[in-house]
């Protein structure tokens, strides 16, 4: 075992949130703008920002308050530049060395299309906030966005050669991935790691099918499949990783607790999962609390959750 192994295992035995954040990790299913604590954007903004709700209805009910609260804060260019320069932060204090941070299409519509710029904006921000992370920039868009303006949007940021994989996630009932298929065929020729969201709120056999769809490697959520045994046996067959999100689910209904999340049966069932956090900014909850979480629940025990921890960064 190695010493960041067993610093890993003490740090959550003694339930030692500080000595938790010194051993690296990944975060592989984080949104940037909201990448950050609120705490971190009311403090820099001077702003009294309202605080979320403990639950969310939907993920309809997730957006109305990010376009009520916080929009104004992230879209403007100094707005995103703070957003970003604070998540890269939160990311470095938390002791994440692997980073898969996406970034939404829209921001380009900022930067008047300049995909060059955007990108070097992308690397300054990186290098100048948390340059020892291994940051791998990933380019996002929502299923709510007219599959045309996606399409003029995001195939040029995929050709640019700085994005190293792109999401697909909102509302996953909206539309059907097979509208997706040109977005994430050009994605696949320029080697981009492919994911999208799916089975945060759709069945598991949509899971299977977005994966075939859009040839995926990996998804966002995924916790559907928890309820198919055939699902999950099919996902583990062909190596598809998910990058599970615990407090997220619960905010949003889709698991009962921590103890009773989802993530316990994929990995008895041999499906590889991942920790994340998806929106700090929403959730308050980042990536060494979640592991403290579900140790603390009686989820995992500290040894598992370090194998977890361990695939994560592989």
């Amino acid at each position: 075992m190695t010493g960041n192994s067993e610093l890993f295992i003490h740090a959550l035995e003694t339930k030692n949130l500080e000595l938790l954040k010194q051993v690296p990790k990944s975060d592989l299913h984080n949104h940037g703008p909201l990448g950050s604590r609120l705490s971190e954007l009311r403090k820099h903004t001077g702003k009294a920002i309202p605080p979320p709700p403990n639950s969310f209805v939907d993920i309809n009910d997730l957006n109305k308050y990010i376009f009520t609260h916080l929009k104004e804060y992230i879209v403007s260019k100094d707005g995103r530049e703070l957003a970003m320069k604070l998540a890269f932060m939160q990311a470095k204090e938390d002791g994440v060395s692997k980073l898969e941070m996406s970034i939404d299409c829209l921001f380009l519509l900022f930067n008047e299309f300049d995909v060059a710029a955007f990108g070097q904006f992308l690397i300054d921000t990186h290098q100048s906030v948390a340059p020892e992370i291994d940051y791998n920039p990933e380019i996002g868009f929502a299923r709510d966005m007219d599959v045309k303006d996606a399409e003029r949007t995001i195939i040029p940021l995929i050709e640019s050669g700085y994005f190293k994989s792109i999401d697909l996630y909102g509302n996953e009932l909206v539309k059907d991935a097979k509208e997706y298929i040109n977005i994430y065929r050009t994605a696949e020729k320029y080697n981009l790691k492919l994911k999208a969201h799916s089975g945060e709120f759709g069945s598991a056999e949509s899971v299977r099918e977005t994966i075939e769809l859009l040839h995926l490697n990996e998804v966002q959520h995924g916790i559907s499949i928890a309820d198919d045994k055939e699902v999950m046996n099919w996902v583990r067959n062909n190596n598809i990783r998910l990058n599970v999100c615990p407090s997220s689910n619960v905010i949003l209904g889709r698991s009962k607790d921590i103890a009773n999340h989802q993530a316990r049966v994929l990995y008895d069932n041999g499906v590889d999962i991942t920790i994340n956090s998806d929106d700090i900014i929403l959730f308050n909850q980042s990536v060494s609390e979640e592991y403290l979480n579900l140790y603390t629940a009686g989820t995992f025990t500290a040894s598992e959750l370090n194998i977890i921890r361990e695939r994560g960064l592989n």
